[in-house]
């Protein structure tokens, strides 16, 4: 892919609580959310590469060119989420995941592709969500990875709800070969361009 000198491209550590997007486009119902241009004085023309929910967390790039954007949403890259979730679970959903899962997507059933999942034995280092996920007193929790080349809406989350295992936690690690690393919740990083 053509790279041009003038392009910029960063890696935000999005937080909890915020939209992946500069403008608001709904004002009223999202009047009170934050946006990403209160990270940082992003330059102009700035746009989000893919996004992540409100409620969801980790690795996001923004850049100046339409082409990398389309380029990290729409060909297939890989993208490591590390996911929380309610239960211990099982070696059973672990292999369901696996070979890919029926969900809904816009009222259309749709399977998901085969991608790799793992077991996290110890909970990843990751900086403390704003808001609290639960107390330890509403039973046990346990940690994934999932890697997808796919990325439909809410997919992570759907997939672990249809095998018994609520998402409470989602944290996108890895794009590719740029991981968040150890960056704290809300820093911004430029990439240069060997990293790309």
């Amino acid at each position: 892919m053509l790279i041009l000198e003038t392009d910029q491209h960063f890696k935000i550590y999005k937080p909890y609580g915020f939209l992946s997007q500069f403008v608001n486009n709904e004002q009223r119902r999202k009047k009170s959310k934050k946006l990403l241009g209160e990270l940082f004085n992003f330059p102009e023309g700035s746009m989000a590469a893919g996004r992540l929910d409100f409620d969801s967390e980790g690795l996001l790039m923004v850049t100046t060119c339409g082409k990398f954007s389309y380029q990290i949403t729409s060909t297939g890259i890989e993208k490591e989420y590390y996911v929380q979730v309610d239960g211990e679970i099982t070696n059973e959903a672990i292999e369901k995941l696996k070979k890919g899962v029926e969900i809904s997507i816009n009222g259309e059933k749709y399977s998901t592709l085969a991608c790799q999942v793992q077991t996290l034995d110890v909970p990843p280092k990751l900086p403390e969500r704003a808001k609290k996920i639960r107390d330890e007193r509403h039973g046990p929790t346990s940690w994934i990875s999932i890697t997808l080349t796919e990325g439909k809406f809410r997919q992570v989350k759907k997939m672990t709800a249809v095998v018994g295992f609520p998402t409470l936690r989602l944290v996108r690690y890895r794009v590719g070969n740029l991981t968040i690393g150890q960056m704290k919740s809300g820093e911004v990083e430029p990439i240069n361009k060997n990293e790309l």
